[in-house]
């Protein structure tokens, strides 16, 4: 299976990626968990069928040490035990913020509270930046059917 385009040959979308990849590199560089940060990433992945960053994340999560058991319990975090009050805080705010246009008031008032019990703003604004980033990734690449399976760790650097 190829892409429908090739983002990386495209001068367009090469560019607009590497900004998108600079704006990801503020927020890594954030003081929200490197975990939490992976955790957000393959949950909007996994709800915007994004096989490419699911593939990535998951990856460069294991290669930095999470376990496979919270790996393979993502998706179903309302009912795994493996996961901390913060992270499925952040875990909500992933959700209900990439399900956006599935809800008509957003992002509630209780997932936000949630989440600002267990972070700071710094982190909350890094957490929102996160989850906006990630979607904009997962749609790029799942308009230009990207495929999926054969990202290695820290191949972009």
């Amino acid at each position: 299976m190829d892409a429908r385009l090739n983002l990386f040959d495209n001068p367009v979308t090469a560019k607009a990626l590497k900004h998108l990849v600079s704006a990801s590199k503020v927020v890594s560089d954030s003081a929200l968990p490197a975990a939490t940060q992976e955790l957000v990433k393959i949950r909007a992945s996994q709800i915007n069928g994004c096989g490419f960053c699911t593939d990535m994340h998951t990856k460069d999560a294991a290669q930095a040490g999470e376990s496979s058991v919270r790996l393979n319990l993502v998706a179903a975090w309302r009912e795994a035990t493996v996961f901390t009050d913060a992270e499925r805080a952040a875990l909500e705010l992933t959700e209900q913020a990439t399900r956006i246009a599935d809800a008509a008031g957003g992002v509630t008032d209780d997932a936000w509270a949630n989440a600002a019990k267990h972070y700071d703003e710094d982190q909350l604004g890094a957490l929102v930046s996160l989850i906006a980033l990630i979607n904009a990734f997962n749609r790029v690449n799942v308009v230009v059917r990207q495929p999926a399976g054969d990202y290695r760790p820290g191949q972009f650097g």
